[in-house]
């Protein structure tokens, strides 16, 4: 029994792990080569390091494992977020690392209208929560633009509605910047357009819009998605330009309708709201000129009335002027009596002024001053006679005690004399004994400092055989540059003077060659009395 259980259990061949993942993944990619799968989608947590996106999708009963690559991510038009129902078409796959099959996307779009308007609602929640929508954002249109820039498709119906609309009511100068306004790059081509016409020099070659309409025809809920895109709202939020949003029929909302400063219910709607009707303007405007001038002239009749009732009511100038003229009179009747009263007024001011001066004449006052220092003088004099009897004695007593210390002080000077003359004759003899020792030291000192100087000495160095030479000024030769050929010097020698006459140029010597005795002998100059003289 044993040996039959050591047999082999047939000849079913043997497959190594990586030959059998490996058929395993053919069969299965032959069989699902191309599938669309539906479900939620779980456990998304964005790209990773290399650019790759992994997640899952799932039902109520089983769950797959998806992957969607770097490259197939970036085309994506509706991106991944977690708990979305969506309909994920690409092939199925195995991953041999982990014996477990995935789906390999390749596109994913929404599973139905509930998730787009899910998908929607969730972001108009969250860009109304930044502040995208606010009111306070919006500005007004202006009220008759110079150019109109439109963002629409080129070939459709909607620019022509809007240029015939336009031309009915008031023409203007129209940009039209062509884009896609379905597709996978209608948003961006609509985001860059309206950057772009934000970007315009406001006085370039190309005029810058003032205000902007973005339009579209009517459609479903997947061809109005590029205008629900999150690039396109921000776009329109951060315009500078004015925006009008005309996309879809009356009852199709965008996301770009609550960023936009105006929504139009159609792109004719919206051509109609930039710009008003030129024949009602006008209508206006001259209706509103005829009653301008009716008001002018209304208002001009009546200012002239009012001006002739006014000019009515003007006194004349008899009237004006007789008030003042008995003002005048009476005035010049009251001014003798107030001229006489003034006068005596002043005179009885005069009388009591020279009442209280002959008061305080310089006599009276004079009078008074002498009564007053004859008393002063009889007051001083038995002072003066008072001060003296005491100063008498003082001096008396000052005297005696003067006295007194006089003889003190004799004595103590006689004293102090001498002590010092004792101590003058000790210090004179001490003075002349440090006065011989010093007087020998300089002595010794000033015959060693000669003897130095007398060998450093202009003598001592004259009597080693040194000369000195100098110019018939009396200054020193101190370089050949100054023996001129010709010149007179005195030179001087340890016992005495001599004179000599340079020969030859700077530089010539005369210790073998003979030096030439010049031509003419220059005039002989007066040397000084100490000079030894001329020997030539």
């Amino acid at each position: 029994m044993d040996s039959e259980s050591q047999k082999p259990a047939g000849n079913a061949p043997e497959w190594s792990v990586s030959d059998l993942s490996g058929a395993l993944k053919r069969t299965i990619e032959d069989s699902f080569g191309f599938v669309r799968v539906r479900g939620e989608i779980s456990g998304y947590r964005g790209p990773v390091s290399s650019g790759h996106v992994y997640f899952s999708l799932k039902d109520a009963n089983a769950k797959i494992d998806a992957v969607i690559w770097k490259g197939v991510f970036a085309r994506l038009k509706t991106r991944p977020q977690e708990g979305l129902e969506v309909i994920a078409t690409g092939k199925i796959t195995t991953f041999a690392g982990k014996s477990s099959y995935q789906i390999v996307i390749d596109s994913l779009e929404p599973a139905g209208i509930g998730a787009l308007m899910a998908l929607l609602d969730e972001r108009r929640k969250r860009l109304a929560a930044e502040g995208l929508f606010a009111e306070e954002r919006k500005r007004a249109i202006p009220y008759l633009p110079r150019v109109i820039g439109v963002v629409t498709s080129p070939t459709g119906a909607v620019i022509r509605d809007i240029l015939h609309r336009l031309e009915d009511r008031f023409p203007r100068h129209v940009l039209v910047w062509p884009v896609r306004v379905q597709g996978e790059t209608s948003a961006a081509e609509v985001a860059n357009a309206i950057t772009g016409f934000n970007a315009l020099a406001e006085q370039g070659r190309i005029p810058r819009p003032d205000v902007l309409i973005v339009a579209r025809g009517g459609g479903s809920l997947e061809d109005l998605m590029g205008f629900n895109e999150e690039v396109v709202v921000r776009a329109a939020a951060d315009s500078r330009i004015p925006l009008v949003s005309a996309v879809g029929h009356e009852t199709d909302w965008t996301l770009i309708d609550h960023a936009a400063d105006l929504r139009a219910p159609t792109p004719t709607g919206a051509a109609e709201k930039v710009v008003p009707v030129r024949a009602e303007l006008m209508a206006s405007i001259a209706d509103l000129a005829r009653r301008h001038a009716g008001a002018m002239r209304r208002l001009s009749d009546r200012r002239r009335g009012d001006l002739r009732a006014l000019a009515r009511a003007l006194p004349g100038p008899e009237a004006v002027l007789s008030g003042p003229r008995q003002r005048l009179d009476l005035a010049a009747t009251r001014l003798a009596p107030a001229l006489a009263r003034n006068a005596r007024a002043h005179e009885i001011q005069l009388q009591n002024v020279a009442r209280r001066l002959a008061e305080n004449s310089p006599r009276v006052r004079l009078a008074r001053l002498r009564a007053e220092l004859a008393g002063f003088g009889r007051v001083l004099a038995a002072a003066r006679s008072n001060a003296v009897t005491a100063e008498r004695t003082r001096i008396a007593t000052e005297r005696a005690r003067i006295e007194v210390l006089d003889t003190r002080m004799r004595n103590a000077l006689a004293q102090s004399l001498l002590r010092r003359r004792e101590r003058s004759a000790q210090i004179a003899e001490r003075g002349q004994r440090a006065f011989a020792q010093a007087l020998a030291k300089r002595t010794e000192r000033l015959a060693s400092l000669w003897a130095l100087i007398r060998s450093l000495g202009p003598a001592a160095v004259l009597a080693r055989g040194y000369a000195l030479i100098r110019d018939e000024s009396g200054a020193l030769v101190r370089g050949v540059a100054q023996a001129e050929p010709g010149r007179l010097l005195d030179v001087q020698v340890s016992d005495g003077h001599f004179g000599a006459i340079v020969a030859g140029g700077a530089g010539t010597s005369i210790g073998t060659g003979k030096v030439s005795r010049p031509q003419s002998r220059p005039a002989r100059k007066e040397m000084p009395k100490t000079a030894q003289g001329d020997l030539f």
